[in-house]
């Protein structure tokens, strides 16, 4: 079985019309009726996407950039996540065989977090979803000065998330500041993120928590000497022992860039992820195939086992996202 932990929803135009009436009108209200005929519309190129990348189950989640985490009040945040993510639920309802949902977060700037708390309680419980998106920056770029993950303002999260038992993928969302685009903003805070985590004492506290980190760790891999180096020098763990307490997934779309992440924090921490319709679909001239056609890539590399093909397919997936399985 092929496991993708990393895609988002397809969703018909309804839904992000809703957004923008939203953004418009900057108060809650409720959302369309979206019918299943319309749902299974915008499903039939996902789902030929998914095989032609030879996919058996992809997980789901909003779309990051448009989750709105710094713009509007709280409650605007809160009504558009829960509604995005009844579309998700309903989308696996549709093809549980294909797909699995996981939860965005209402967080909304640096406040309580007890609503993400209570949305990741719902979604989980009642829904059945595997897992949760987390952005480390809810304010999304605007200079605000916001906690690190390995901050106690986390806690209260990190302590759902080991009682559900289900995961966290760090995951930034949209980006305000002029100096980035999203993508670049992306990087940079999984890269924080990484260093937040690692540097703290998050997983002597939290034992059992698992936190998978998107796009192959940010930057943290390419710069593993820096890290090193600065932990040596302080008596610290030496820095690539503390990163194996994270997972990370495979959305780099490029050879050279998945062959360094599994030399750095081994097969046995990676989980097939592709994004898949995002970012990566773009046709690499070279080759002639989109660049989130990962599978082929990754069975290409001569540096990995088919044991570690094993793990990184399908075994990793099933440890960090139990309930995917149950």
């Amino acid at each position: 079985m092929i496991v993708d932990v990393h895609g988002h929803t397809v969703a018909p135009a309804e839904m992000y019309e809703y957004q923008a009436k939203l953004f418009a009108r900057r108060s809650p209200f409720r959302g369309p009726k979206i019918s299943d005929d319309q749902l299974e519309a915008k499903l039939a190129g996902h789902l030929a996407l998914l095989d032609s990348g030879q996919i058996d189950v992809q997980f789901i989640s909003p779309r990051p950039y448009t989750m709105m985490h710094s713009l509007f009040g709280a409650d605007v945040v809160r009504s558009w996540t829960t509604y995005v993510n009844d579309i998700i639920h309903r989308q696996v309802g549709l093809h549980p065989d294909r797909f699995r949902g996981v939860a965005g977060l209402p967080q909304f700037r640096v406040t309580d977090l007890g609503p993400a708390i209570a949305e990741l309680e719902r979604t989980v419980t009642d829904l059945g979803f595997v897992g949760c998106l987390l952005n480390p920056d809810p304010c999304e770029g605007d200079g605000t000065s916001v906690p690190g993950l390995g901050d106690r303002y986390w806690y209260p999260l990190y302590e759902k998330l080991c009682e559900l038992d289900v995961p966290a993928l760090i995951h930034s969302a949209s980006c305000s500041s002029p100096r980035e685009s999203y993508s670049l903003h992306f990087i940079n805070e999984e890269s924080i993120a990484v260093l937040g985590l690692v540097n703290s004492q998050v997983f002597d506290d939290f034992p059992t928590l698992k936190v998978v980190v998107a796009h192959g760790g940010g930057a943290i891999p390419y710069q593993l000497g820096r890290f090193r180096a600065g932990g040596l020098k302080s008596g610290q763990v030496d820095f690539t022992v503390r990163l194996r307490r994270l997972w990370f997934d495979t959305v780099l779309y490029s050879a050279d860039g998945l062959e360094l992440l599994f030399k750095v924090v081994g097969p046995d921490r990676c989980l097939f992820g592709t994004e898949a319709p995002g970012t990566g679909a773009a046709v690499d001239p070279a080759t002639g195939l989109s660049l989130d056609d990962l599978k082929p890539v990754i069975d290409g590399l001569s540096t990995i086992t088919d044991d570690d093909r094993r793990l990184i397919f399908e075994e990793n997936a099933r440890a960090v996202y139990g309930r995917a399985f149950s």
